[in-house]
């Protein structure tokens, strides 16, 4: 990932628009990625084993080339060297593409995987070089190193998508974002429109790591949210990383954009390291673009959830078309406190701009994380005050988190006012915090 830049927030309405889960329709207000029919086949399990490999052969690469694969070393050339003969042998079509920084000839390398209709084409990048001061195997071989081999799962089982794939690996993005600037400005405006869309994974192996997902295009967001809640594990909208990787570039072209990261030089909060683990105080990633990121600075588990999560994106959004349905999205992604067996808690959306009354199936999506979600009753309060439920207590209810979209009749109240999301917790122990909730009108 390239050096920070002060710290900005995400567009809030397409983080809301991600809360509508599978179960129902995503609402949006302009053409995403897409979703998959039901009948896609599992993604494979992405071997753990497999990444490390590549990465060990990074290591190895830049220690027999003065410790770095920086652009414009040795290091960087053989990088691309290796990767490449990867994909020819898999049965990609690759292309290096050639461009000039600082002096030094810089390298992007382009797959594609024959088939999928060219006017939808779905990619998927990371960058390849590493700083000068070290191997760069967190920063950013884990990133490359995930999506070659689920490039190579691809292969392995002749997957045929609707979309067509397209796989890259960036040189200079260190430099600030060089190689990835160059390839979306040197795409005919055809072009540009063909891409469905495009997913980055800049750090997914970070030794003290973070889950956190892009809250850029909504289908792309929910996507990688629905992998990680159907393995109970909590994620956090990226923002330490805003602007600063190779997404970037596409999104200024209008692109839909999505990723996932494990986290830099941040520090863990203790409420982080209560859900995720590891160390609460301490950096992410403490050798972050040191000597000391090598193969020893890579956390085996988040690697091998990430990796999966890049198949499960790759298989899920290449695969099938839906038309994004119509509707606006009022909502709210600040994090609201519940207290632990105590009183009820509310987050507010203030709706305007609509006339007349709310729909007679006004779309309640939430996302409430919570160790016991038995514990918990929600109500969703009417700018009048009136509460409808939408989840009772359960104590035999154990399972984590309440994500879902609940579908209420609130025909016979108001549009514009301020609605509420009221939560209360009736039992000790256990602990959580409202992440976001949004209606859709």
């Amino acid at each position: 990932m390239s050096p920070a830049r002060p710290r900005s927030l995400s567009v809030a309405a397409l983080a809301v628009a991600a809360l509508l889960t599978a179960a129902a329709p995503a609402v949006q207000a302009a053409p995403t990625a897409g979703t998959a029919p039901a009948a896609l086949a599992a993604a494979p399990d992405i071997p753990l084993a497999n990444v490390k490999a590549h990465l060990t052969q990074l290591q190895s690469i830049a220690t027999a080339n003065s410790g770095n694969r920086a652009h414009g070393r040795a290091g960087y050339k053989a990088s691309v060297d290796y990767v490449k003969a990867k994909l020819d042998a898999a049965g990609y079509t690759t292309a290096l593409q050639q461009f000039t920084s600082g002096g030094a000839t810089g390298y992007n390398l382009i797959a594609d995987w024959p088939g999928g209709d060219p006017n939808k084409v779905l990619m998927a990048g990371s960058h390849l070089d590493s700083v000068t001061s070290g191997a760069g195997i967190n920063d950013n071989g884990s990133g490359s190193a995930a999506v070659l081999e689920t490039a190579l799962a691809v292969s392995r089982a002749q997957l045929a998508p609707d979309k067509h794939l397209r796989f890259a690996w960036w040189g200079a993005e260190e430099l600030g974002l060089v190689g990835s600037k160059y390839y979306v400005n040197n795409l005919a405006t055809a072009e540009r429109s063909r891409l469905a869309g495009y997913l980055n994974f800049d750090m997914i192996g970070s030794p003290n790591p973070g889950y956190f997902v892009y809250d850029d295009d909504p289908v792309i967001e929910q996507t990688f949210k629905d992998y990680y809640a159907g393995l109970s594990i909590p994620t956090e909208i990226e923002t330490e990383g805003d602007g600063r990787s190779d997404h970037a570039p596409f999104k200024n072209a209008g692109v839909p954009v999505g990723g996932l990261f494990s986290g830099a030089d941040y520090t863990k909060t203790s409420a982080q390291a209560q859900k995720w683990g590891g160390t609460a105080g301490q950096a992410f990633d403490r050798c972050y673009h040191s000597s000391c990121d090598t193969t020893a600075n890579i956390n085996d588990t988040a690697l091998d959830r990430n990796s999966d999560a890049i198949a499960h994106a790759v298989w899920t959004l290449s695969a099938g078309t839906t038309t994004p349905p119509t509707g606006t999205v009022f909502s709210n992604t600040a994090d609201v406190a519940v207290p632990d067996n105590g009183a009820a808690v509310t987050s507010p959306v203030s709706v305007t701009g609509r006339t007349g009354n709310a729909p007679s199936a006004l779309k309640v999506a939430v996302d409430i994380k919570h160790t016991y979600r038995g514990d918990l009753v929600v109500d969703l309060l009417a700018p009048d005050g009136t509460a409808y439920r939408l989840k009772n207590s359960s104590s035999s209810d154990s399972a984590d988190n309440v994500i879902t979209t609940y579908t209420v009749n609130a025909s016979s109240e108001t549009a514009n006012g301020t609605w509420k999301l009221q939560v209360r917790d009736v039992a000790a122990q256990d602990t959580g915090y409202i992440d976001s909730w949004g209606l859709t009108f």
